[in-house]
């Protein structure tokens, strides 16, 4: 993902610090609309003067995007994605787009005037050019409805409610700048934000953001603001003129910044008035693989991991393993406690057995682990964790899928997987240890397809799957980030892609992990491997990190931001690391302890950190996944009629819903609280009830 410089729309150009930019084209500065009072969030649907005598309108909830191919569009237009909001796009550098006018905004059906669309979206206030027809055309048409529009970069002058940045504002590079949350903004769309918003800077070289900010004219509510010379100054706010309301944005920022994925929810609540289809959370899980089995440890000298296959001059024994003790285990129950955080232990339960073998039959680890059991979820890592894909040959660097005389691959066996599944659920059990059958994560996600050696499944996987009544088997989502099917049939089990740590398994101290970064991440001139060199998708750094700081000074904050960046992007895929990462120097801490605490100091109590299990999060990509597909076929409906919201999808299918508190659901008979709390809002995947073809919410009136 690019965090770094965006591209800025060529509509809104930027001006020199403290200079009044020159306006753009057929947008003169003196240009004002007449203020009138903004539209209650949740008020119903005002016709106009000529049409008091109409029936309430509907309003589909779907949302209306002008793109001009800028940064700020293409942000937001993931949001609506991500989240499952429908949208439709009109590009602006399309000859053949439609023209925007009365008949593409609306229409009446069944002798009700209804609003195609509930929000829009523009680059900026004058993407059509004021004045131009189509310009007048959505004017009236917001009038008309009571539609919101969000101007998604533009900069400080009269016509969006600010003063020009001359006049006590501000312009420049925002890089490192903490805004605040007004109280409006608290109050309003951005209820979920605890007060201050830190703008990223992730490289002092580069400008990654730019903003106007201006002070609020009549008619102009600020909610993120900046302090500036005798006071504070807006980048974010609502300006109410003319009977139409607009949410002004009047700073750069690409779909990766922190400063927008923290914004992102507001500004889709504030553009669907908080009635919209689709739901978000901030969700966090991390799996620690290999719990009771030890670790390979890096070999500085060797730029190695003897007991791998590729690492030349090894035994083919691993050395020196790096394995938790039983203060790593008290630790862990400890800092789970303190942190208000669970962990996910993935475990081989025949390879803590095989270690308590060849140690004098005593495990004091294991003995620790299992005492504290219920302070941990548990996921089957298989019993003693072998490579269940294709039978490996290891006589070759690297390995190949070993075949037979007649040329056919050679896979681990049916019987052998499903052995392998069974014994390591059957240990759990039989220690009190409460796991979910369902669930399994196989060692080195093998099995599953492994580019380039083995390019398919072994076949044999999917049975021994369903033999054991797995349902959901982790995947490496640096391999495969898209949730398929393992096999074939309605029964068949899911993959749960879960996002690698940069905090590697065959490393026990900060200096190993820095030894080992440099070696992949330097130039073969500055003694690393050269890797970064010739993959295109890596950086190479400008120079090896000191091993005694680099991972304290780099690495940590560097996958802490990786890791929050995922949070922040409604991603519920789990986070994997290793045991060695809680050994030793217990490196996955101060990762950790970062990212929880750079989210608690972002967001409000009200939306808290979701910790899914894995099974959940299947489930949750599975109805994406759905929903994704019955939107994109056309067969979902949904409007808004006054206070009542109208859902319908096709059979099976569990529509995602976000509406205000105080939102009821009709049931068969009677009705019942929607959804619940999150963020300040209620949200939940639902469905029609008992004798029903459709869900019907009821908002609240006030």
């Amino acid at each position: 993902m690019d965090s770094g410089r965006i591209r800025t729309p060529r509509t809104a150009p930027r001006a020199p610090h403290g200079a009044r930019p020159a306006p753009r084209a057929g947008a003169p500065r003196g240009a004002r609309l007449a203020v009138l009072a903004a539209a209650a969030l949740l008020a119903t649907v005002v016709p106009s003067a000529q049409a008091v005598a109409a029936p309430v309108p509907r309003v589909d909830l779907t949302v209306l995007v002008v793109d001009d191919g800028g940064s700020a569009v293409e942000a937001i237009t993931a949001e609506l994605k991500g989240s499952g909001v429908p949208y439709r796009t009109i590009d602006l550098d399309d000859p053949n787009r439609p023209v925007l006018d009365a008949a593409f905004l609306s229409d009446t059906v069944d002798g009700r005037p209804r609003a195609k669309y509930q929000g829009v979206v523009l680059p900026h206030e004058s993407a059509f050019g004021p004045g131009s027809a189509e310009h007048t055309a959505l004017q009236a048409y917001e009038r008309t409805f009571g539609i919101p529009q969000v101007d998604a970069y533009t900069w400080s002058h009269p016509g969006v409610g600010l003063d020009y940045t001359d006049q006590g504002g501000w312009s420049g590079v925002l890089d490192g700048t903490t805004a605040g949350v007004t109280a409006a903004g608290q109050a309003g769309p951005f209820r979920y934000l605890a007060g201050s918003l830190a703008f990223e800077d992730n490289d002092p070289s580069i400008g990654e953001s730019y903003g106007y900010a201006g002070r609020p004219r009549a008619g102009y509510t600020s909610y993120v603001d900046i302090p500036v010379t005798g006071g504070r100054a807006s980048l974010v706010g609502e300006y109410a003129a003319d009977g139409r309301r607009e949410l002004v944005v009047t700073f750069a920022y690409n779909q990766y910044q922190r400063q927008f994925r923290a914004l992102a929810r507001g500004i889709v609540e504030w553009l669907t008035q908080g009635v919209h289809l689709g739901q978000s959370r901030n969700y966090l899980s991390v799996h620690v693989d290999d719990v009771f089995a030890p670790d390979a440890r890096w070999d500085a000298a060797l730029n190695c991991t003897p007991g791998d296959f590729d690492c030349v001059g090894d035994d083919g024994e691993g050395v020196n393993p790096i394995r938790m003790t039983v203060a790593d285990a008290q630790y862990a129950a400890a800092w789970q406690k303190s942190s208000g955080f669970t962990l996910d232990m993935v475990y081989n339960g025949g390879q803590g057995e095989q270690w308590k073998t060849e140690h004098g039959g005593t495990d004091p680890l294991t003995d620790r682990l299992v005492a504290d059991r219920a302070q941990y979820r548990w996921i089957n890592h298989t019993y003693t964790h072998p490579f269940l894909g294709c039978v490996q040959d290891n006589t070759v660097v690297p390995w190949q899928c070993a075949k037979d005389t007649a040329g056919n691959t050679l896979w681990v066996s049916r019987s052998e997987l499903s052995a392998q599944i069974r014994d390591n659920h059957n240990w759990a059990v039989g220690k009190g240890i409460s796991v979910d059958r369902s669930e399994l994560v196989t060692g080195e996600h093998s099995g599953l397809k492994t580019l380039p050696q083995q390019p398919v499944d072994n076949p044999n996987l999917a049975n021994a799957l369903a033999d054991n009544g797995v349902k959901w088997t982790g995947s490496d989502n640096s391999r495969e980030p898209q949730q398929r099917a393992v096999g074939t049939g309605s029964g068949a089990a899911r993959t749960v892609p879960r996002h690698p740590m940069n905090v590697y398994y065959n490393v026990g101290t900060a200096a190993e992990m820095a030894d080992e970064y440099n070696w992949i991440y330097t130039s073969r001139a500055d003694g690393g491997s050269g890797i970064c060199e010739s993959n295109p998708a890596s950086t190479c750094l400008p120079a090896p990190l000191d091993t005694a700081t680099g991972y304290a000074e780099r690495i940590a904050p560097q996958e802490a931001r990786t890791a929050l960046s995922h949070v922040l992007g409604n991603d519920p895929r789990p986070h994997y690391v290793h045991q060695s990462n809680l050994a030793e120097e217990r490196l996955l801490y101060p990762v950790l302890d970062r990212v929880l605490a750079d989210y608690r100091g972002l967001f409000a109590p009200n939306a808290p950190l979701v910790n899914p299990a894995q099974r959940d999060v299947g489930t949750e990509l599975s109805r994406r996944t759905a929903w994704d597909q019955a939107l994109a076929a056309g067969k979902v409906t949904a409007y808004r009629i006054g206070t009542t919201v109208t859902i319908k999808a096709p059979s099976g299918v569990t529509a995602p819903v976000t509406a205000p508190e105080g939102t009821r659901k009709r049931l068969l008979l009677g009705t019942a609280a929607f959804g619940s709390p999150y963020a300040g809002s209620r949200s939940a995947w639902t469905t029609p009830e008992l004798l029903q073809s459709t869900v019907t919410l009821t908002l609240p009136t006030a």
